[in-house]
């Protein structure tokens, strides 16, 4: 039996999880309301606020998965990417726990640990798959050959999905986080309302950067002929936006599968939880014959769950690391 503690602190929410045997038994996350009051992530709260939460959310997990810490075979954190401060409070508690406790320690890399958050449940993708990653700061097709054979074949240039989302939310006056808001109006507005541009990016990279431009040009110039316009629009421009993003996705999506030859898909990172997209991906995949795989809501955002099976994955390979090992705020596959 192999009990994996898995802890994750890359940006500003502090989670903790059990896995046993390659099932998670708990998945404890603990947000930060402080950072609405800003309109973003502060990254000196929120290594603050890591530092209040990471034990109580350890404790957490453990009693709900009904285990005792000395039962625990081994500490899987967030190595990175993320916020420097953030991924410092996580891998000092991970290398704490694992001296204090005579325990192996693993570092996990945050963008993996998302594709494989899809190995948490029965339902699992078979090798070799496409899986789009989007979150708050990345956008990637990856494709899957093995746990930890991964390769990033596209990715942006620029700015993330998930940035193009809230920065637009901004635009338009919502609160933070506003992702999860412009997925709430879209489904009462008109995508076909306003039309944003699709850069032309060869290749299966990204860009989202010109999109946001594009919108805000678009805001400016309708507030000034109509300073209403927002407040009669809102759900029209949420929709519209929602569907440019979605676009994008999924017709370099589509220009991946068709070159590599792979209709098993995935998706993955906080973007994936948005509605718009989840159903853009299910209607394209009865057209073109692909078999897709969506992540349940919990593991979509940032979670200890996934942390923990990819940690799971690596202690089958003895795949540990010393008391030397330092958080990186870049870390690529």
């Amino acid at each position: 039996m192999a009990i994996i503690l898995g802890i994750e602190s890359s940006c500003d929410d502090t989670s903790a999880s059990i896995c046993i045997d390659g099932k998670i038994c708990s998945n404890i996350i603990a947000g930060q309301l402080v950072h609405q009051n800003y309109g973003g992530v502060i990254p000196e709260l929120a290594s603050r606020v890591h530092q209040q939460n990471i034990i109580p959310a350890v404790h957490e997990a453990i009693s709900v998965a009904k285990i005792h810490k000395n039962d625990i075979d081994a500490v899987a954190f967030t190595r990175g990417p993320g916020l420097l401060g953030s991924l410092l409070v996580g891998t000092s508690f991970a290398k704490a726990f694992a001296l204090a406790n005579d325990l192996p320690l693993i570092e996990v890399n945050h963008m993996q640990a998302h594709i494989l958050a899809h190995f948490i449940e029965e339902n699992k993708p078979e090798f070799p798959f496409l899986c789009l990653t989007v979150s708050g700061g990345h956008t990637q097709i990856v494709l899957v050959r093995d746990y930890f054979d991964m390769e990033i074949i596209g990715q942006t240039t620029d700015d993330a999905a998930g940035e193009a989302f809230d920065k637009t939310a901004k635009l338009l006056g919502l609160p933070y986080p506003g992702g999860p808001l412009i997925d709430k109006y879209a489904k009462l507005g008109n995508k076909d309302a306003f039309k944003f541009p699709e850069p032309q990016i060869p290749g299966l990279d990204f860009s989202f950067s010109g999109l946001k431009t594009s919108i805000m040009y678009f805001v400016r110039d309708r507030l000034k002929e109509n300073p209403e316009f927002l407040k009669e629009n809102l759900n029209d421009v949420c929709a519209s936006v929602q569907d440019r993003i979605i676009s994008i996705l999924l017709n370099k999506m589509k220009k991946a599968s068709a070159q590599y030859q792979i209709k098993t898909i995935a998706i993955a990172g906080g973007v994936s939880a948005n509605s718009g997209l989840r159903g853009a991906l299910t209607d394209t995949a009865a057209l073109l014959n692909w078999d897709i795989y969506i992540p349940k809501f919990e593991y979509c955002t940032d979670n200890a769950a996934m942390i923990a099976i990819a940690g799971y994955h690596k202690y089958l390979k003895n795949d540990f690391v010393g008391q030397d090992i330092s958080p990186l705020a870049r870390l690529q596959f």
